[in-house]
């Protein structure tokens, strides 16, 4: 039987991570030999070269839920008085992502040498900052464990919010690309068979026609369909990697707030994600202009960053964050008005929690509302689309009796 070369990652009896090679017929088999030697499995990887070299494309990501349950199965540990060390073990043998699971572990192992908690996971992207701050606020004051629960509510807090970005933007994308596709087949398929029966019949076409046969003779022109769809593909690529950078930025996030239809939801949504994270940083005992150097970024648009610098400014000169909040037309009256009550009451955490709730009950029902407005919309649209072309393409049959006689 031939053996295949394996990695096994374990933890000892003392709680030290160990990396062990060995050659097993089976993964199984890896398995039993180190459970064997009292070490408790982590993961199993085939290593050696050729077929059994496990393949992996890329460094993979930490998604945001992954990140909500994590935070959640963490605060759970150490309210229950688990050691830290003990906690983080435990979470990264039971995760189900691999990048987590390594993340994890060399968190362990920075915390197990002596760093902080937070120290350990500013080390990694993969931890926001609102999180790290929020920690090294908990470690601070002495109370981790309930920050680590406020970090659980606001992670799940985002993803319940980009939920219903998706939500909202699933249905139109996916009708306006049959929409596309089904134009370009027939166009491409379809009209130049109508158009060479039309051509045996000698007359003039209806203008209708006529169009429909000149986007078809320039959709299937090579010259013109190949540098097009590479010049989408090259399109789509470049703005998923650019999307981020503060030149894009400053472009596109303006105009997602102008954006008909969708504009009032998206200025919903960052308004919803920068009070609660305002909210939460506030209640976790961070300084307000560490909170207001983290919060701009975490809004997750330009507009709101650029208020919220300003409003630092004017924090550090000892004025109020109301009083520059109103230069800027990004924020309700509403908003501006609750957190003066705030600031006035000394209860400015609550203010902009109940500021939150309310933004994330009026994202849903926006949201509602434009599923329920958009589905007729895109169908009527997309009915209209074929329904136009399979029209222009059967006037000259009208014609057709006439000519013959």
């Amino acid at each position: 039987m031939s053996l295949t070369d394996y990695h096994v990652m374990s933890r000892s009896r003392s709680g030290r991570l160990i990396e062990t090679k060995m050659k097993a017929s089976s993964e199984a088999e890896a398995l039993a030999k180190v459970r064997k030697q009292g070490m408790t499995p982590i993961s199993v990887e085939v290593g050696g070269q050729g077929l059994n070299r496990e393949i992996r494309f890329g460094k993979g990501r930490v998604k945001l839920k992954e990140l909500a349950v994590f935070t959640r199965q963490f605060a759970t540990m150490l309210d229950s008085g688990l050691p830290i060390l003990r906690c983080l073990t435990i979470l990264a043998e039971q995760t189900e992502s691999r990048q987590l699971r390594d993340v994890l572990l060399q968190v362990r192992e920075q915390v197990e040498k002596g760093d902080s908690l937070s120290e350990s996971l500013s080390a990694h992207d993969e931890f926001p900052p609102i999180m790290v701050s929020m920690v090294r606020a908990g470690e601070i004051g002495g109370f981790l464990d309930e920050t680590m629960l406020q970090i659980a509510v606001a992670t799940e807090a985002e993803v319940h919010l980009r939920g219903k970005i998706k939500a909202a933007l699933t249905y139109p994308i996916a009708v306006a690309f049959i929409a596309v596709a089904i134009t370009v087949g027939m166009l491409i398929f379809i009209v130049p068979v109508f158009a060479n029966l039309f051509s045996e019949f000698g007359g003039e076409l209806p203008l209708p026609t006529r169009i429909l046969v000149i986007l078809s003779d320039v959709v299937s022109n090579p010259f013109f369909f190949v540098p097009a769809l590479a010049l989408a593909v090259g399109g789509t690529i470049w703005y998923r990697k650019q999307r981020h950078s503060p030149s894009v930025r400053r472009v596109m996030d303006p105009l997602k707030f102008k954006i008909p239809v969708f504009g009032k939801l998206f200025r919903t949504i960052a308004l919803a994600r920068f009070t609660r994270n305002f909210s939460t940083l506030l209640h976790a005992g961070v300084p307000i202009l560490t909170t207001l150097e983290i919060v701009g970024d975490t809004s997750g648009n330009v507009v709101i960053a650029d208020a919220v610098a300003d409003v630092k400014d004017s924090v550090r000169q000892g004025t109020g964050i109301s009083r520059p909040l109103q230069n800027h037309d990004v924020f309700p009256a509403m908003v501006i008005q609750m957190i003066a009550v705030g600031e006035d009451s000394g209860s400015l955490d609550q203010m902009l929690e109940k500021v939150a709730d309310f933004y994330d009950q009026e994202a849903e029902a926006t949201t509602e509302q434009l599923m329920a407005l958009l589905e007729p919309i895109m169908i009527v649209t997309l009915g209209a689309v074929v329904g136009g072309m399979i029209i222009a393409m059967y006037l000259p049959i009208f014609k057709i009796f006439d000519l013959i006689k």
